[in-house]
């Protein structure tokens, strides 16, 4: 009898006991961790930066033959070491940045992944939406944690959004349109070399 009230103690032991469990010792997996960047860590472009990107980069690639000016020079297009995404989504109406890759926000989810392995030899890497203040932030922020997240690429460094690419430590610089395409066309919407498929009539009132 003694031994049988033994085992049923030893069996009837006390589940809030102190012994460790392994549950107390489980490290998290370094790709658990959250990335640190935020939307305070985007860097902005200007509409007249990128203008200037693109035309210099078309007067370096359509030299006049024997000085003499071109009666109308060609559609420009993006540098060769830049990408611009769009990324509205209904709204892509009334034209587009030249050259730039449309991905309707609601797309990105599955997207993006794609989008780095596209984008990892260009060097600057420009969002927009029609305003740049909801859906071209948020898609630069999704971009880069994203790179984070598939190998260590970097993060952002300084707060001006680089990155570091995949081909010999190349800082890839990640930035949003300041102003999106409805201050950009604004501008330069009639301007050939820089913009694709403009409306006038789309514009006419407003955004």
């Amino acid at each position: 009898m003694p031994r049988r009230s033994l085992l049923l103690v030893i069996a009837g032991a006390n589940p809030l006991s102190h012994a460790p469990t392994a549950s107390r010792h489980l490290v998290p997996h370094p790709a658990s961790k959250m990335s640190t960047t935020s939307l305070s860590d985007l860097a902005f472009i200007s509409r007249e930066d990128l203008a200037h990107r693109m035309r210099a980069s078309h007067s370096e690639t359509q030299p006049s033959p024997s000085g003499t000016p071109h009666p109308r020079s060609p559609p420009s297009g993006l540098p060769s070491d830049m990408a611009v995404i769009d990324v509205r989504d209904s709204d892509h109406v009334g034209g587009h940045i030249r050259g730039s890759t449309w991905v309707p926000s609601t797309q990105l989810d599955y997207k993006t992944p794609e989008l780095i392995r596209t984008m990892k030899d260009k060097d600057v890497v420009v969002f927009h939406c029609a305003l740049s203040q909801q859906r071209g932030p948020s898609a630069a922020l999704r971009y880069l944690r994203e790179k984070e997240r598939l190998g260590g690429l970097g993060g952002v460094g300084g707060g001006d959004g680089d990155t570091e690419g995949e081909a010999g430590g190349k800082k890839q610089k990640v930035v949003v349109l300041r102003g999106g395409f409805t201050e950009w066309q604004e501008k330069y919407g009639r301007d050939e070399r820089l913009t694709e498929g403009w409306r006038k009539e789309v514009w006419e009132d407003g955004y």
